[in-house]
């Protein structure tokens, strides 16, 4: 495609991000540091994701269509489909989608001519081939132990049992067992469809609390909490509230609602933070691959 050409078919691209809502949380999408809730969050956000080979890359003029955030460049990418990871279509060998890339402290993008690199992306309705990224950024340089750490988390996402996304917290109740310091502590949270999760957190004298967690109808009594950087770790330490809702908590007395509260934060202190290091939040649309998760 001649340069001119290719500069207009860009500026038919443009359009797609006029009206995107813009989130701040901390770096870029090349960056090595992304974490697992970075790429959960696009993964969720996304209508296809792919692994594509960069084969042209062209600067878009600031004053057409700036970058959404200043230390930016916007280009427009001509690629290569080399895998489809998941989608509910099938996607062209050709692509082509906008991309704002950082630029260093000379002003000069990286050159991604030639990579490989994952996109999460929406289809452009009626124009084959073109896509809009979930977010100006949401481009990953490819390596082995990120596609496997997508890999994993799109084939937990896609199973029947995988877990809902949680919403808040219904209720909190703590039951006293028969003796001094014994008790469970029951944690139901809400969530975008039918099911109500549940965590359990188990007190025995002389030992530290203990908790499970149950996605479906069957509470556990028995089991770890779920490791860091998997599905499940995702949809609790993503997603509970530091500050519980009021009207919560359900334990007969002030006493058992005291120890139901510090159950809670047993809970929270052993998912940890939910380290995110992009720049730019997706935000879920109807089109998505998992919008009722």
């Amino acid at each position: 495609m001649p340069h001119v050409s290719r500069i207009l078919a860009a500026g038919l691209l443009v359009a797609s991000w006029l009206f995107q809502p813009v989130a701040v949380v901390a770096q870029t999408a090349t960056n090595r540091m992304v974490t697992y809730a970075d790429i959960a969050d696009l993964s969720f956000a996304a209508e296809l994701v792919a692994l594509v080979h960069i084969d042209s890359m062209i600067p878009i003029d600031p004053s057409r269509s700036p970058a959404k955030r200043t230390g930016y460049r916007r280009f427009y990418i001509e690629a290569e489909t080399k895998a489809l990871l998941v989608s509910k279509k099938p996607l062209g060998r050709s692509v082509r989608y906008l991309v704002d890339v950082p630029l260093d402290w000379h002003g000069r993008s990286e050159d991604l001519k030639g990579e490989e690199a994952f996109i999460f992306a929406r289809r452009v309705p009626g124009k084959p081939g073109e896509l809009q990224l979930v977010t100006p950024t949401a481009q990953l340089r490819w390596s082995a132990s990120r596609e496997a750490r997508l890999r994993d988390l799109l084939t937990a996402a896609m199973s029947p049992d995988a877990p809902p996304h949680v919403t808040g917290v219904r209720t909190l109740l703590h039951v006293p067992g028969t003796l001094v310091g014994q008790g469970r502590t029951q944690i139901f949270l809400e969530t975008n469809g039918s099911s109500t999760p549940a965590i359990t957190v188990h007190r025995r004298p002389g030992h530290s609390p203990n908790w499970t967690v149950s996605f479906s109808e069957l509470i556990a009594d028995v089991g770890s909490p779920p490791a860091s950087d998997t599905l499940e770790w995702y949809r609790l330490a993503c997603s509970l509230p530091d500050q519980l809702p009021p009207g919560a908590h359900i334990s007969s007395t002030p006493e058992a609602r005291s120890t139901a509260l510090a159950d809670y934060r047993v809970v929270m202190n052993s998912l940890g933070p939910c380290d995110r290091s992009l720049r730019f939040r997706p935000q879920i649309a109807a089109n998505s691959l998992f919008p009722a998760t």
